[in-house]
């Protein structure tokens, strides 16, 4: 049972840091939104509240690339849509009030170890985003900055949609990713920066 207490622990950090950000992230949020006993704390994380909360990262990247693997072999057309969707949810089930808990320790943190935490998840969602997009169909240089664009993209929806309360935000920048997908299928370049 000790195991359940720890990763129930764990879900309620990853849950506060997506609705409430770092800051608002204690060890006795996680205690009052799990019902885990106080001395529970420092015998599961003796490293204290930066164990709990990359504990919490990793098992938000991991919840994240399961969801993803469930399009391998489609196309990237519906990979996108499918990671688009992913973030709708958490918006429309949430009532806009969850965003990324990834994302909140990222701009939040003064730790270059939850850092460091934070850009090992956006990196592995990043190749393999990468990954099934060359397998849908776009070549492997163009799949991979479009998995960058997508990520980008889609959490910066996720945040304009939490702050204007609204969708709309949200579907523009979807719409946008779908037709800019659309057209890397059929051929079409991205646009270089100059360097």
């Amino acid at each position: 049972m000790a195991g359940d207490t720890r990763q129930r622990m764990i879900e309620g950090a990853a849950r506060l840091l997506a609705q409430r950000g770092l800051q608002e992230t204690s060890f006795s949020g996680v205690l009052e939104l799990t019902g885990a006993p106080r001395g529970s704390i420092y015998h599961h994380f003796p490293e204290g509240k930066d164990q709990l909360i990359a504990s919490a990262v990793d098992l938000a990247g991991a919840h994240a690339i399961a969801l993803v693997n469930r399009v391998a072999g489609a196309t990237a057309e519906e990979v996108t849509a499918h990671f688009v969707g992913m973030w709708r949810e958490v918006l429309v089930r949430s009532n806009y009030t969850t965003g990324c808990s990834v994302l909140a320790v990222t701009i939040a943190t003064d730790s270059a170890d939850l850092l460091s935490h934070t850009a090992t998840v956006f990196r592995t969602w990043r190749l393999r985003l990468a990954e099934l997009l060359e397998q849908g169909g776009l070549e492997q240089a163009m799949a991979a900055r479009f998995a960058a664009i997508l990520i980008a993209a889609t959490e910066g929806a996720v945040v304009l949609g939490r702050a204007e309360q609204s969708m709309e935000p949200f579907d523009l920048v979807a719409e946008q990713l779908m037709d800019q997908v659309r057209d890397l299928g059929s051929g079409r370049r991205l646009p270089q920066l100059d360097r």
